[in-house]
């Protein structure tokens, strides 16, 4: 579909019309009785794998179900950094593949998601962490992505900001970059992915609850919403950290908890930091957005919730963390702060897999990662559901690595690396 075009004029006559004449993005429809596949979350992997069904197989009798309204969860409450720096291969190859689809995402859409691969340096505070560093940087171009492993001097060019000083606590050592890594604008992704599954002939329902579900003789028939009973062939559990709620309704166990993720932005300021930065001795990691907001981000808090609302501990231990790194954000005030629900996996990485349920298939255990996996998450759960079977992309996030011990346990799949 494309984007529809207005004069000067035509916007300034709109405007004073109280914008009543602008054409919806997307549709607003009545639920069909029965679909080919249903989608269950309308975020950022929900929406791609619509897409990508209709894209990549031609099933377009999709329904993406979504409990609140397009853009209200996690995809439009994360910190926008995309990256691919990974040792283990089935995270990397996965992330890289995403990386791909990332570069032409705004070409792809026709709508632009101001992807911005501006880099991503991975501070270093001790010889010991130069050394994990250099492991998986060379892992990291194996696979064939791109690395650089800088020294102290190299650093210091390109973030003279930090704090570099001799009898600082946490001494910057060098880094690992990724100079293709970056940022997108979350919420365009979000209207990128929706225009165009609903061009595609997606039916996008918002203010839909689900309520329960259809299995007879252990497959899935179908979804019990808050608009009524809808039938379908399969369905994709794609609801980050709500997983365990729908989950508890088919009886299953997961292993995922629910945490919660904060993050905030500062007042915004002249042009200081080109690129996206993670504080090694902590969980702390920094951008600059195209409005001058510093975009900042940290750890857990350390309980169990379904609340998108943090608490002020776990923020000053944040920004504590980000003064250590860059002095000059303690003059500088804080403009907005959120939280969403992540789904953490026991072994760090996710789930995309099918279910002992014939029918139902899932997608979940994001963890810290969420947002950067859109699109390859959307484009291997596509296939994941159209064929039956995983690619050869998600065949290592499988649900019963966790009973066969085959689990991925990356180090590198958050912000943090400990200092040994």
């Amino acid at each position: 579909m494309a984007m529809q075009k207005y004069s000067v004029f035509s916007l300034i006559k709109n405007a004073f019309k109280g914008h009543k004449d602008w054409e919806v993005a997307w549709k607003d429809p009545t639920p069909k009785a029965e679909y080919d596949v249903i989608i269950i979350g309308g975020g950022g992997h929900g929406l791609a794998t619509a897409y990508y069904l209709a894209k990549e197989h031609n099933i377009t009798k999709v329904a993406i179900i979504e409990k609140g309204w397009i853009g209200g969860g996690n995809v439009g409450r994360n910190t926008t950094i995309i990256r691919s720096n990974y040792m283990h291969d089935e995270n990397g190859l996965f992330s890289e593949f995403g990386m791909d689809l990332w570069r032409n995402m705004s070409l792809d859409l026709n709508f632009n998601v101001m992807f911005s691969p501006r880099g991503i340096i991975n501070l270093a505070h001790s010889d010991a962490q130069m050394n994990a560093y250099s492991r998986r940087g060379n892992s990291m171009r194996l696979n064939g992505i791109d690395a650089v492993l800088l020294n102290r001097e190299e650093v210091k060019k390109i973030i003279p900001m930090a704090d570099f000083s001799e009898n600082v606590r946490f001494p910057i050592f060098g880094g690992l970059m990724q100079p293709s890594a970056g940022t997108a604008r979350h919420d365009a992704v979000a209207w990128g992915y929706a225009r165009q599954a609903d061009s595609m002939g997606v039916d996008i329902i918002q203010n839909c609850e689900v309520t329960g579900f259809d299995v007879s003789n252990g497959k899935i028939l179908g979804i019990r919403t808050s608009k009524g009973e809808i039938k379908a062939k399969k369905i994709g559990l794609c609801v980050a950290g709500s997983t365990n709620v729908l989950a508890e309704k088919l009886n299953m166990t997961l292993p995922i908890e629910t945490h919660l993720l904060q993050a905030c932005v500062s007042e915004p300021i002249k042009p200081i930091l080109d690129n996206v930065v993670t504080f090694g001795a902590g969980h702390f990691y920094c951008s600059q957005s195209d409005k001058g907001e510093m975009v900042m981000g940290g750890d857990l808090d350390g309980y169990n919730s379904y609340a998108q609302r943090g608490n002020l501990p776990t923020l000053q231990h944040v920004l504590t963390e980000g003064i250590a790194m860059f002095p000059f954000l303690s003059k500088l005030k804080m403009l907005r702060t959120w939280g969403g629900i992540m789904d953490m996996s026991m072994d760090g990485s996710p789930i995309i897999d099918k279910t002992h349920i014939e029918g139902l298939y899932l997608n979940c255990g994001w963890c810290y990662g969420g947002f950067k996996a859109t699109p390859a998450s959307g484009w291997t759960f596509a296939h994941t559901i159209a064929q039956d079977k995983p690619h050869k992309l998600n065949e290592g996030y499988s649900l019963n690595r966790f009973s066969t011990g085959h689990l991925i346990d990356e180090k590198g799949l958050g912000t943090k690396t400990w200092i040994s």
